[in-house]
């Protein structure tokens, strides 16, 4: 037998008073699992939520990899470019044309990236349609915040190298590349 009871406060004050009528109406009856609605639906969804928080920490992992890995890739790159860099600057390059054709390098790399995860994304939203509730696969928002997230960490992550490049001394980098 169900016994729904509506409240307008908190209904687990209300489970010992209902408890009490129930053994008031019939003592025979015995009441063992006495659960609100929102611990139901908390129960239920609690494998959903394990889940979701797991792949948050992945991703979160994943860009920091990411991020970690573009900026190894850019001070390579400006290392063994030492001497290039050098001869742009003794030749005129101010330290903010060094920059950003550094910037340029890293965030062009960066923008491939992405649009080539916004069209997997896309293809691969379809499958796990079932997955996603109240968002369709190709959510402008979710793929525009990933993508703008995703942008601002690769633009700090090529800054750092960047910044390495144009503070480069040039007779030292002739010298030394």
């Amino acid at each position: 037998m169900a016994i729904l009871s509506f409240c307008a406060g908190d209904p687990s004050l209300l489970l010992a008073a209902v408890h009490r009528g129930i053994k008031d109406v019939d003592p025979s009856v015995q009441v063992t699992d006495v659960r609100t609605g929102a611990k139901l639906v908390n129960q239920v969804l609690w494998n959903a939520r394990i889940v979701l928080g797991m792949l948050g920490i992945f991703g979160l992992l994943a860009l920091a990899l990411a991020s970690v890995g573009l900026y190894g890739i850019l001070a390579y790159s400006v290392i063994s470019r030492q001497r290039e860099i050098g001869v742009r600057m003794a030749l005129g390059a101010s330290r903010f044309d060094v920059l950003r054709l550094v910037l340029r390098q890293g965030m062009a790399l960066v923008a491939i990236g992405v649009c080539l995860g916004l069209a997997i994304s896309l293809l691969i939203g379809r499958a796990f349609s079932r997955m996603l509730f109240g968002l369709s696969p190709a959510d402008p928002l979710s793929l525009l915040g990933a993508s703008a997230v995703l942008l601002l960490v690769a633009a700090l992550a090529c800054y750092l190298p960047a910044l390495a490049a144009s503070r480069m001394d040039p007779m030292q980098a002739l010298r030394e590349g």
